[in-house]
């Protein structure tokens, strides 16, 4: 009997499963525009590259400012009220995309979803009905990024409650291996949906399996010390870090962490190194997100058809495979080469850091096969999500978990704005590179086609880059102590 109470239980993972399930879900409500605009809803509002551009860009920049005040929103509510709020908010967004239709033709007085695609482009109805639109899609947007805005927050703050810093990299990468999972789903569903019950009923269907999960969330999740299904062996190896895992405490509530203010927080290189590494990278991951469905439309195969949804989802096959090294790696480093973990994860990111080079042979060999470009985007997509695992364990390396979430969200904010730049300038670009045809030139690419070199030579060398600047600022390990 004493041997029995002595076994570990391993309810850890099961939050770990549940913050997977979360950022699925996060990732199937942000996918359904980007599968449905090109072959769905384009033809009905008439919308053009630089109109979805404009949408996935501000929705970005709503996600960068939604993200720096929802890390500090979960750090002050808890992680179980806050990530409730956030998934929440999140899923009435996504569903509420179903009524821009009906809402742009009782706005613009058109009867039927056939009188509006048979506007001629172009036209001056045609204009106004695509500007309504993308102004309500806005607003949906909007509603979506500011509840998912804190599922990044919350699930990091869970991951250092509930894990030692040896362990958090590899739990970070299953939970966010999520993302891909998410990605990977969509392409099967998301088309389908559309094909069968129309682009509203996707967005309706998709955005309420969000409402089931926080069923799942309210039994499931309490603090460890307070969890009933952590027992005391478990307890010991979560708290393994020993003092430098403690945190300092308010005086005033004895049971609240003492969290760092947040102008406070910028006072620290290492928040800088965070803030900067998830600036220059987040872009290349978003830009393959809202894109890659409307790159393989241009080459001839649309959402509608089985090749065009085949080659998404081995696009994500690929990166969900060779992502789930991005936590391994690092633990690798630690445990069999005695590496710091700090040392050991930095380490494993510069090894990341040069899989998305391979970006810069998607277009070239595109006129050899289209199948090529899925690969090497598949490749890329995946060193961002194992570099993604590990850039997020730093926060946790480094700063107390009363502080986790604000950190996080801090550095999403400034990943949210880098995606707004590239999504926005990239739907300017293939337009303006469209127009101009012959005459816009880029590595003996013209067109639009030159337009999609630009932006993949700027994702091959992003992470490179951010490692430099990164390690510059923490060249090593330095947590930050909170003085009482």
């Amino acid at each position: 009997m004493e041997k029995k109470n002595t076994l570990m239980t391993n309810w850890r993972w099961w939050i770990c499963v549940l913050l997977f399930f979360a950022t699925t879900i996060n990732y199937l409500d942000r996918q359904v525009l980007s599968l449905t605009w090109k072959d769905y809803i384009a033809p009905e509002f008439h919308w053009t590259d630089s109109d979805y551009g404009t949408i996935t860009g501000f929705f970005s920049l709503f996600y960068a400012v939604a993200c720096l005040f929802a890390g500090r929103f979960v750090d002050w509510m808890g992680t179980k009220k806050g990530f409730l709020w956030a998934i929440g908010i999140w899923s009435l967004g996504a569903c509420m995309h179903a009524g821009c239709g009906w809402l742009t033709m009782t706005i613009e007085g058109v009867e039927s979803i056939e009188a509006l695609k048979a506007i001629e482009n172009g036209s001056l109805a045609a204009s106004g009905i695509a500007t309504v639109s993308v102004w309500l899609f806005l607003v949906c947007r909007a509603i979506l990024a500011l509840g998912e805005g804190g599922n990044f927050p919350a699930s990091i703050k869970t991951i250092a409650e509930y894990f030692p810093k040896k362990d958090r990299a590899l739990a970070t990468s299953i939970f966010n291996a999520g993302s891909s999972i998410g990605a990977l789903a969509a392409p099967l569903t998301i088309p389908v949906l559309a094909d069968y019950f129309g682009w509203e009923m996707a967005f309706i269907i998709i955005g309420a399996v969000g409402f089931i999960w926080m069923f799942f969330w309210i039994y499931m999740y309490d603090k460890p010390q307070n969890s009933k299904h952590v027992n005391k062996a478990e307890l010991e190896y979560i708290q393994q870090d020993g003092e430098e895992g403690k945190q300092t405490v308010s005086k005033n509530d004895p049971n609240k962490e003492k969290a760092i203010p947040l102008l406070k927080c910028m006072t620290y290189r290492q928040t800088w190194s965070f803030l900067l590494g998830k600036f220059i990278t987040d872009g290349v991951w978003w830009f393959f997100l809202f894109w890659a469905p409307a790159y393989f439309s241009e080459c001839g195969y649309t959402m509608q058809t089985t090749t065009g949804k085949l080659l998404v989802f081995v696009l994500y096959l690929i990166v969900t495979v060779v992502s789930f090294y991005g936590g391994y790696l690092p633990k690798y480093f630690v445990e069999k080469k005695r590496m710091e973990p700090y040392a050991g994860r930095m380490r494993a990111m510069l090894l990341f850091a040069f899989l998305p080079i391979f970006a810069l042979f998607a277009q070239p060999l595109q006129n050899i096969s289209v199948w090529f470009p899925a690969i090497i985007i598949g490749l890329a997509g995946a060193g961002h999500q194992a570099w993604s695992a590990n850039i997020y364990s730093t926060v946790s390396d480094m700063f107390p978990k009363s502080t986790v979430a604000t950190i996080t969200g801090i550095g999403n904010m400034a990943g949210g704005i880098t995606s707004f730049l590239v999504n926005k300038g990239a739907g300017v670009l293939f337009d303006y590179a469209e127009a101009q045809g012959q005459a816009f030139q880029f590595m003996g690419f013209s067109g639009k086609p030159a337009g999609y070199m630009i932006i993949f030579c700027y994702c091959a060398v992003a992470y490179l880059v951010a490692w430099c600047v990164m390690k510059a600022l923490v060249p090593k390990y330095k947590p930050i102590v909170i003085n009482n």
